[in-house]
């Protein structure tokens, strides 16, 4: 049986740079990850630049992330297929 792990994640599009800034906990008490894209929210732009990233910083293929809620929110539902939470975590931390 694979993993799925799905989380939250506070995007800032229009950064300096593409990055990921680490876990926090939103105004309602779950975790999410922060992260930052250079792309413009326009057309979606930001959004795919932001699974580029977490493919990249997980080392899964970019079909592996999707986007499940918030496409036009900075706040967003986000499913890595056949990582588990744990594995995500781990991951950031090394990368």
């Amino acid at each position: 049986m694979s993993n799925h792990a799905r989380f939250h994640i506070r995007l800032t599009p229009g950064a300096a740079h593409d990055r990921i800034d680490g876990w926090d906990v939103d105004a309602d008490g779950r975790p999410v990850l922060k992260c930052r894209v250079r792309a413009k929210p326009i057309e979606g732009q930001a959004n795919v630049a932001l699974a580029a990233l977490l493919a990249k910083a997980l080392g899964t293929p970019k079909s592996a992330v999707s986007i499940l809620r918030g496409d036009q929110s900075r706040t967003k539902a986000v499913e890595v297929r056949d990582l588990s939470l744990d594995d995500i975590r781990d991951r950031l931390e090394r990368s």
